[in-house]
């Protein structure tokens, strides 16, 4: 099969803290309220992405993986992955402050859960005035010492706040205590896992009234202690080039502002996705173009070598 860039149905998710941005700002096709998240690109158990276009439409992406795992994927995000997606790719809006959380690293998910870590990255698209995040500390401590403010419920006074505003980029390893803010509209990369240890959820409870489940245990041997100023993420914004922000072992990033029609020869080791974070514009393959605009996200094969993208658009190009 001829494959060729592809777009998915998203999956939403019902959070305590999701608000109106998603439907509101980028459009998504939402009837209920509350919702957080909408996974754009997945192979969560339970949760995996369906193609929307073409003639693979209402083919799951695991499916067509299983069947095309070079032509999808690339040989070396083959080698390294076998038939697992390695990415899980979201668009967030938090009305609300987040619970204070932690991830494990791949050795701790592995052993655990039969799972990938969750090294992640957020882009902020948007954030109400004075909108912040908890990204790590602002001290080095110990373990005993956040057990101690755990307990008191003053966790808060250990944790580094950073105000945000549109177009500021995080990067979130494993063992990185964090939380999104209120009033923050953002782009997640992340590996694939669904594996969240729930520190402290400032004693809200749920539409049933019900405090949400903590993972205190859980998370002391995820946590990484020290104060390390590593997350901010600063790059350029050269129009019509890849601009490179994030360069890990599990995702590479790149920024770019499109102004004009720029093609771009594409590497096929690896997959390509790209994540409209403003504006409106579209990319094009061959005799195939598709809307790439705010909001939605497309999945560009391995064996797809060379695209164009035209219009006034900012995007987010990730790959493995």
């Amino acid at each position: 099969m001829n494959l060729y860039p592809l777009i998915f149905n998203p999956i939403f998710k019902e959070r305590l803290w999701g608000g109106d941005k998603l439907r509101e700002e980028l459009h998504k096709s939402i009837n209920q309220p509350l919702i957080g998240e909408s996974w754009e690109i997945s192979t969560v158990k339970g949760d995996v992405s369906i193609i929307n276009n073409g003639a693979l439409k209402g083919t799951s992406l695991q499916a067509l993986i299983e069947e095309h795992p070079k032509a999808t994927l690339g040989e070396n995000v083959y080698k390294r992955f076998g038939t697992d997606f390695p990415l899980l790719i979201k668009f967030i809006d938090a009305a609300q402050d987040l619970s204070i959380q932690v991830h494990p690293n791949n050795e701790l998910a592995k052993k655990r859960h039969n799972s990938f870590g969750k090294t992640e990255m957020w882009y902020i698209m948007e954030a109400d005035p004075n909108s912040s995040i908890i990204i790590g500390f602002n001290r080095d401590v110990s373990k005993e010492e956040y057990q101690a403010h755990l307990e008191k419920k003053t966790l808060t006074q250990l944790l580094n706040y950073e105000k945000v505003k549109h177009g500021d980029m995080f990067f979130i390893p494993a063992g990185k205590i964090h939380a999104i803010g209120a009033g923050v509209l953002l782009a997640e990369i992340q590996q694939t896992s669904d594996i969240t240890y729930r520190v402290y959820d400032f004693d809200r409870k749920d539409k049933n009234g019900n405090y949400r489940e903590l993972h205190t245990e859980l998370a002391l041997d995820a946590i990484d202690f020290q104060r390390k100023d590593d997350f901010h993420k600063f790059y350029n914004k050269t129009e019509n080039i890849e601009n490179q922000a994030v360069n890990s072992p599990y995702f590479t990033t790149s920024y770019l502002k499109i102004t004009q029609t720029t093609s771009f020869k594409l590497p096929q080791d690896s997959f390509h996705i790209y994540m409209g974070v403003g504006g409106k514009g579209s990319l094009q393959y061959k005799n195939i173009e598709l809307p790439l605009e705010k909001g939605n996200t497309l999945l560009v094969p391995a064996c797809c070598s060379e695209i164009t993208l035209t219009g006034a658009v900012e995007v987010l190009q990730v790959h493995c």
